[in-house]
C-alpha cells in the first residue's frame, strides 16, 4: 500500500500534495515526503519484512510510491561485511562495511533510481533526467533502459572513462557539458523549467529520489538483527544520503521494527578538494560557502551541496564529526580497504575509508563502538585514479631464474 500523505517543507512546514514538487512555494525550502506512520506500523514487522523480495523494495511501506512491479534490476540486501582486519589496523573494535558496490550499476544510486523512476512512471514521465558526477549517469540510463523510457544524461566533460561508457552503452542520451557538476546542475534546473515532461530525478522528482538513500539503514539494521549500530561514516556529496540515512533509523523506529529509540552517530566524509560541509563543520559555521572542485573522488565533486546545511546539522545533533583527506590519503583508502577485506571501492569508497582511519585516530570513531562505513561504488569505475601508483609487482622474463631473482619467496610465505 503507499502510506504517504502528502509532501511538506522542511523550513516552514507547509503542506503539499504529492506530486512532482520539490520546492516550496512559499519560501523555496526543499519538500519532504510525509508518511502515515501508525498505518505503516499496522502493517510493516519484521516478519512481512523478511517474507518480502531480496530488493529495496521489502521496505515499499517506508517508500514513496506503491508498486506491484517497480522498476528494478535488483538492487539493494546488499552485504553487510564484517571487517576484522581492517578494524585491527584502525585499532578498532566491531567494524562492518556496508558494500554497495555489489549493486546491479556498481553503485547506492540504484537505490534512488529505483524508487524515483518508479515514481515518475506513477506520475505519467515519459523521459528520465539527471545531472550526475558518474554514478547517477550509469544508473538513470540502466533503469530507463529497463523501462523502456527515454533518457537525458548530462555530465561534467571531464568524468572518468569507465563512467561515460557504463552510461553511453545503454543507448539512451548522454550529454558531456564543459564545466563542473555544480554547471551542469545549473543547466539541468534551467531545462527541467524549459521541459516539464521530463523527469529530472534529482531536480522536479527529487523529494521522492532522496528517499531511496533510506535503504541503507533500513538494511544495516535488519541485517543486525533489527539493532542499530552506535556510529556510521557516509561520504557526503550533496548531502542527502547522510541525512536519509539519519532519517531510515528513526522511521524504523517509529513504526516499531526497533525496541529502543536509536541513538547512532553520524559522521561525514569528504575529500578535501570539496569539502565545503566539512570546514564549515570544523570552523563552526552555520552556512555552507560554496567551492570550486578538485578532487580525483568526481562522485564527491560537488561545490555547492544542495542538502550540505541539512547533514551538517543531522551530524551536529547525532554527535558526529567531520573529517576531509586529499587525494594520497584517498588512494591509500582504498588500497587498505582492498588489501584487509578484498573489497574494491571507487574514489569515494577511498574517502570514507581515509576517513574513518583519521577519525579513528583521532578518538572520535571509539574501539566500544559498533561501526558500519558505507562504501557506495566500485573501484572499476575510477581506475584511472590509482593506474599510475598500482600495477605488476616485477615484470620478468618466462624463466624460474628470472622468477627467483624477482621474488623473495622467504619474505612472501613469512608474510602469508
Amino acid at each position: 500500500m503507499d502510506y504517504v500523505t502528502g509532501l511538506r517543507c522542511r523550513e516552514c512546514g507547509r503542506p503539499y500534495p504529492a506530486e512532482a514538487l520539490h520546492v516550496c512555494d512559499y519560501c523555496f525550502g526543499p519538500l519532504e515526503v510525509v508518511y502515515d506512520y501508525d498505518a505503516v506500523s499496522a502493517s510493516m514487522t519484521a516478519e512481512s519484512v523478511a517474507a518480502g523480495p531480496q530488493t529495496i523494495w521489502r521496505y515499499g511501506d517506508l517508500l514513496p510510491v506503491a508498486d506491484a512491479s517497480p522498476i528494478d534490476l535488483g538492487t539493494g540486501f546488499t552485504p553487510l561485511v564484517k571487517a576484522d582486519r581492517l578494524a585491527a589496523e584502525l585499532g578498532l573494535g566491531e567494524l562492518w562495511i556496508k558494500n554497495d558496490t555489489a549493486n546491479p550499476t556498481g553503485s547506492f544510486k540504484d537505490r534512488v533510481v529505483s524508487v524515483a523512476l518508479t515514481k515518475a512512471r506513477q506520475l505519467g514521465f515519459k523521459v528520465a533526467a539527471c545531472a550526475s558526477t558518474g554514478n547517477l549517469a550509469n544508473s538513470v540510463a540502466a533503469h530507463a533502459a529497463r523501462a523502456g523510457m527515454v533518457s537525458m544524461v548530462f555530465i561534467p566533460h571531464d568524468l572518468e572513462v569507465a563512467k561515460v561508457v557504463t552510461t553511453a552503452v545503454y543507448g539512451g542520451n548522454l550529454i558531456a557539458v564543459e564545466g563542473t557538476y555544480d554547471d551542469v546542475n545549473r543547466l539541468c534546473a534551467e531545462l527541467a523549467s524549459e521541459h516539464p515532461s521530463w523527469a529530472f530525478v534529482n531536480v522536479n522528482i527529487r523529494t521522492y529520489y532522496a528517499e531511496g538513500s533510506k535503504t541503507l539503514a533500513f538494511e544495516v539494521a535488519e541485517q543486525l538483527g533489527w539493532e542499530v549500530p552506535d556510529h556510521v561514516v557516509v561520504p557526503v556529496a550533496s548531502g542527502s544520503q547522510l541525512t536519509k540515512i539519519a532519517k531510515g533509523f528513526q522511521e524504523l523506529y517509529q513504526v516499531g521494527l526497533l525496541h529502543e529509540e536509536p541513538h547512532v552517530r553520524v559522521s561525514g566524509a569528504q575529500a578535501s578538494g570539496c569539502s565545503p560541509v566539512a570546514t564549515a563543520f570544523a570552523t563552526g559555521a552555520d552556512a555552507i560557502r560554496p567551492v570550486r572542485p578538485d578532487t580525483i573522488a568526481k562522485s564527491l565533486a560537488i561545490g555547492n551541496p544542495a542538502d550540505g546545511w541539512y547533514a551538517l546539522q543531522a551530524v551536529r545533533a547525532s554527535g558526529g564529526s567531520f573529517a576531509s583527506v586529499d587525494d594520497e590519503e584517498i588512494l591509500e583508502g582504498i588500497r587498505l580497504l582492498a588489501r584487509t577485506e578484498g573489497i574494491f571501492a571507487e574514489t569515494a569508497g577511498g574517502v570514507t575509508i581515509a576517513c574513518l582511519a583519521k577519525l579513528a585516530a583521532s578518538g572520535i570513531v571509539r574501539p566500544d563502538e559498533r561501526v558500519v562505513a558505507y562504501v557506495t561504488g566500485h573501484g572499476l569505475k575510477t581506475v584511472e585514479a590509482l593506474a599510475p601508483s598500482t600495477g605488476p609487482t616485477a615484470t620478468i622474463a618466462p624463466t624460474m631464474e628470472a622468477f627467483a631473482a624477482a621474488v623473495n619467496l622467504d619474505s612472501a610465505e613469512r608474510s602469508a
